[in-house]
């Protein structure tokens, strides 16, 4: 099969300040691609992730706003591909501030997806997420799971696809979808389990603050989710599908923050902290992904296992602990 050339390919990633867009902008950078990175607009002129970023001078870095018409127009013209992940992702504050998410998960992706009707891209990468599956009815979970949303978080990102998809069947736009389960590792946000409980610990604390600890999920580490995007794009079939980026094997909140722990060479105890759960019927138990689609469409497949991914991942915040506020459960 004919290799894919990204070389002198011009390619939008909007969120690439952010832990996923990060990584997926520096890869496609290494394969030669002329990356053009959307990052959310600051006063301060910051661009995220991408301020640390060993290839930032490699890319062409503009400001924005997923949720404004123009600024999006720009972005995407003169594109050819369009990898679009900005959002807001955080499920805790998707209860707060439900007219911001919506904001920036549809119309975010409505605005991306009418720059990209004018624009006659090739393709367009529409992020969703595990968490439109809901609580899994069956495992592991396929493409054909019914779309349960238990957050508004998921129910934004639910719609997000919907529309997504609507424009291919309507329009013709070449639009595929990428699902990742949980994807973890270097530059994700505190509020997210696996950082939760490095950071906790790399503090000196031996009683772990917490959540729930029976919810079962499919973590999958960040480098592996940027090769599926990427895999996603170049494949010749998905037009108008969704495909899963998972591992394939799934783990209680609470054997992870043994495993952690473990690898981490300490013992603690878990306590649970009130703040950090979900309402009852909001919480996802369990996700475990089929991502038998994705390798029967392309060539990827998952390169690190979870004690692999989890002890780069505990380097890097051993290395950048001072970014993180440990003493605050971020939101």
């Amino acid at each position: 099969m004919e290799k894919f050339n990204w070389n002198g390919k011009k390619v939008l990633v909007t969120g690439a300040g952010g832990f996923i867009g990060s990584h997926l902008a520096e890869c496609l950078v290494k394969l030669g691609a002329k990356v053009r990175a959307l990052v959310h607009y600051n006063s301060f002129g910051r661009w995220g992730w991408l301020d640390e970023s060993d290839h930032k001078t490699d890319m062409e870095v503009i400001l924005g706003d997923i949720a404004d018409r123009d600024s999006v127009a720009g972005a995407v013209s003169g594109q050819e591909i369009v990898f679009h992940l900005a959002a807001l992702i955080g499920i805790p504050y998707s209860y707060q501030a439900v007219n911001s998410y919506v904001q920036a998960n549809i119309l975010g992706t409505v605005n991306v997806l009418q720059a990209a009707r004018q624009s006659n891209i090739s393709c367009l990468v529409h992020t969703s997420t595990s968490e439109t599956y809901g609580t899994a009815q069956y495992v592991p979970i396929n493409e054909k799971h019914p779309a349960v949303g238990q957050s508004p978080y998921s129910a934004t990102k639910i719609g997000a696809d919907q529309i997504a998809l609507s424009f291919q069947k309507s329009f013709s736009l070449p639009v595929k979808i990428a699902r990742p389960f949980n994807t973890y590792g270097p530059r994700q946000s505190a509020r997210a389990i696996i950082p939760a409980i490095i950071i906790q610990i790399l503090n000196g604390k031996r009683e772990i603050n917490l959540g729930s600890l029976s919810p079962k999920r499919d973590f999958i580490y960040v480098k592996d989710t940027a090769r599926g995007f990427i895999e996603i794009a170049e494949s010749k079939s998905l037009i108008g599908e969704a495909a899963n980026i998972g591992s394939g094997s799934e783990i209680s909140i609470g054997n992870l923050a043994e495993l952690i722990a473990s690898l981490m060479g300490e013992k603690i105890e878990i306590a649970k902290d009130a703040s950090r759960l979900r309402p009852d019927d909001s919480e996802v138990q369990r996700l475990c992904c089929d991502n038998t689609k994705l390798r029967q469409n392309s060539s990827w497949h998952p390169e690190y296992s979870l004690e692999k991914g989890l002890d780069e991942t505990i380097k890097w915040f051993r290395a950048n602990l001072k970014r993180y506020k440990a003493d605050i459960y971020n939101v």
